[in-house]
């Protein structure tokens, strides 16, 4: 059991809390390992290289993750009040989400399983000193 009122211990839960902007996309319908060959690609970078690299880049994943990074600009701008220029990506990662099971009918009555992969795809900025 935890000790201490319960407002004391929301209080302390939300002293701990990360304050850098983000953005969240639940239950994509790529698989994580799609996913991360686009994200790997703009960890690190400033966000213009980082939209730069993910417009051109041919994967369909990346047009997910161009809208995570617009998403959470614009939440570094409006609620934190943080600069455009100064952001870049501190963290990037895709978890592995629900897998929607289906059967391939093949030769002489059996069947494969096709299963068709979920993941959560989130994206963290930070601004540079």
């Amino acid at each position: 059991m935890a000790k201490g009122h319960r407002s004391q211990i929301k209080r302390e839960r939300n002293a701990n809390k990360d304050t850098r902007p983000s953005a969240k996309l639940s239950y994509a319908r790529v698989s994580v390992t799609k996913a991360c060959f686009v994200l790997d690609a703009i960890r690190g970078k400033d966000l213009e290289t980082a939209l730069a690299v993910v417009t051109y880049n041919p994967r369909y994943a990346s047009s997910l993750v161009k809208k995570l990074l617009e998403s959470a600009a614009a939440n570094a701008e409006n609620n934190n009040g943080m600069k455009r220029e100064n952001l870049y990506v501190a963290e990037c990662y895709a978890n592995k989400g629900p897998t929607m099971k289906r059967v391939r009918p093949r030769a002489q009555g059996r069947a494969y399983r096709i299963e068709k992969r979920m993941s959560h795809i989130t994206v963290v900025l930070d601004e540079r000193k």
